[in-house]
C-alpha cells in the first residue's frame, strides 16, 4: 500500500470520488474549490494499492482554536486492512507539524465512531442534519422595515467588509466546545454561499443566509451560514432570509436542501422545524490531544 499526497488534478478527482462514495448524502467540493483551498497547512492524501484507490485523508488547521482536523476515509470494500490506521497516523503527524496540540474529527455512523474511540478520541459536540424537501416554491415573508436584502455578488467586497463586526459576532455565537478561530481569508473563501443573501441596515450587514450548490447532484444544496446580528434578532429577519434561500432553490430546480445545526443551537433548530425541515441524521464531533498513541 502506498500513501501519497494529492498533486495532480487526477489525484484530486480520485480524492473527490472517495468522498462521494463514502459520504453520498452531502455535497463534495468541486475540483476548483479543492484547488482554491490549497495551502501549506492542508494535506490531502490518497491510499493506493497498485492502481486501485483504497481511501483518502484530509488534515488541516481546524476552525476550532488550537486544533487540527483529520478525516481518514476508506472505501467499504477495503476496510479492516489497516488502511484507516495508516492514514490517520500520517494525518496526525501533519497536524503535529503545525504546532497544534489537539486533533478533531467528525463521525456520523457507529463503525467510524468505534474506530475513532480506539485511538482515544472522545465526544465533545453533537449536531443534527435537518433536510427540507421542496415540492413548491415556499412563501417568503417581507423583511423587517429598514432592511434591504441583496445578493453578495451584487456588492463585491461587502462580505469581506462584514468580517470584523458581523462575522466575528456570528462566529462567536456557535454552540461549540471550543471557540471558532476563522481568519478573514477563510471567512472570504469558505463561509460565503453561492448564492448568499445579505440583509443590510444603513449599508452594514445585519444578517445572511445562502446555499452551497452541489455540482455532482444539481438538485441538492446545503444551507450555508444563516445568522442575524444580535440587535436585529426577534424581528423575523432569520425567517425571511431562510425562506428567501428556499424560494431561490425552488426556482432553480433544487428539490432538497439540508443543514447541520449544533445541539446547543435550539433557536435555529426550532426555526428549521417551523419551516418544515425534518431531522435526518446525527453527527458527532470528537477530539483528543496529541501525540497520537
Amino acid at each position: 500500500m502506498d500513501i501519497t499526497r494529492c498533486v495532480t488534478d487526477a489525484d484530486y478527482e480520485q480524492w473527490r470520488q472517495v468522498r462521494i462514495a463514502v459520504v453520498p448524502f452531502e455535497r463534495t467540493q468541486s475540483l476548483a474549490e479543492l484547488r482554491a483551498g490549497d495551502s501549506p497547512d492542508r494535506l490531502l492524501l490518497l491510499a493506493r494499492e497498485g492502481g486501485t484507490v483504497l481511501g483518502h485523508g484530509l488534515a488541516q488547521r481546524a476552525e476550532s482554536a488550537n486544533s487540527g482536523g483529520v478525516i481518514p476515509r476508506v472505501l467499504p470494500e477495503h476496510r479492516r486492512r489497516g488502511v484507516g490506521t495508516a492514514l490517520l497516523r500520517q494525518l496526525a503527524d501533519h497536524v503535529a507539524s503545525l504546532g497544534l496540540p489537539l486533533l478533531r474529527a467528525s463521525v456520523d455512523d457507529e463503525p467510524s465512531e468505534l474506530f475513532a474511540r480506539r485511538f482515544g478520541f472522545a465526544e465533545v459536540n453533537r449536531e443534527i442534519e435537518q433536510t427540507y424537501t421542496i415540492s413548491t416554491t415556499p412563501d417568503v415573508i417581507p423583511p423587517p422595515p429598514g432592511i434591504e436584502v441583496v445578493a453578495a455578488h451584487e456588492r463585491p467586497g461587502l462580505w469581506e467588509a462584514s468580517y470584523e463586526r458581523f462575522g466575528r459576532e456570528a462566529l462567536t455565537g456557535f454552540a461549540v466546545d471550543t471557540p471558532l478561530d476563522v481568519s478573514l481569508e477563510r471567512w472570504t473563501r469558505d463561509w460565503l454561499g453561492d448564492p448568499m443573501f445579505l440583509a443590510l441596515h444603513d449599508g452594514e450587514v445585519a444578517g445572511c443566509a445562502g446555499l452551497g450548490l452541489d455540482t455532482d447532484e444539481p438538485t441538492r444544496a446545503e444551507n450555508s451560514l444563516t445568522a442575524v446580528r444580535g440587535d436585529w434578532r426577534g424581528r423575523g429577519l432569520a425567517i425571511h432570509l431562510k425562506q428567501r434561500t428556499l424560494a431561490w432553490a425552488a426556482e432553480h430546480g433544487i428539490t432538497e436542501v439540508y443543514t447541520w445545526t449544533q445541539d446547543g443551537n435550539a433557536a435555529m433548530r426550532t426555526l428549521n422545524t417551523r419551516l418544515g425541515y425534518a431531522t435526518t441524521r446525527t453527527g458527532i464531533q470528537l477530539s483528543r490531544e496529541l501525540p497520537l498513541d
